[in-house]
C-alpha cells in the first residue's frame, strides 16, 4: 500500500517544467551546492537566495512556503520558489534559522 501526493507530484513537474523553459534558468541551477535550493525574495526586484534544504524543516519557513504556495501556486518560472516578502524580512527570517 503506498501513499499518492499529488500536490508535490504536480509541483515537482512544474518545477521541472519551469527549469526546462530557459537555458538561462537551467546555467544557474548548475551553481547550487549539493544539499541546496534556491529561492527568489524582494517586493519588486527579487533577489535570488541559495539556502540549505533543512530550511524546509522549521515551521518558519514552512509558513513562508505556504503563503508562497498561496500567492503564486507552483508555477515559478524565474526556476526557484518565489517568497512572498521583502529581502530585509527574509534575510531577518534565515538569520534566525541559522542560529
Amino acid at each position: 500500500m503506498g501513499f499518492r501526493l499529488p500536490g508535490i507530484v504536480s509541483a515537482k513537474r512544474s518545477l521541472i517544467r519551469s527549469l526546462s523553459n530557459s537555458k538561462q534558468t537551467a546555467s544557474k541551477t548548475l551553481d547550487i551546492p549539493k544539499g541546496y535550493f534556491a529561492v527568489y525574495a524582494g517586493e519588486r526586484q527579487k533577489k535570488r537566495f541559495v539556502i540549505p534544504i533543512s530550511y524546509l524543516n522549521d515551521p518558519l519557513f514552512q509558513d513562508l512556503l505556504s503563503q508562497a504556495e498561496e500567492e503564486f501556486g507552483y508555477d515559478h518560472p524565474m526556476g526557484g520558489i518565489t517568497i512572498p516578502c521583502s529581502e530585509y524580512t527574509f534575510l531577518h527570517l534565515t538569520s534566525r534559522l541559522s542560529v
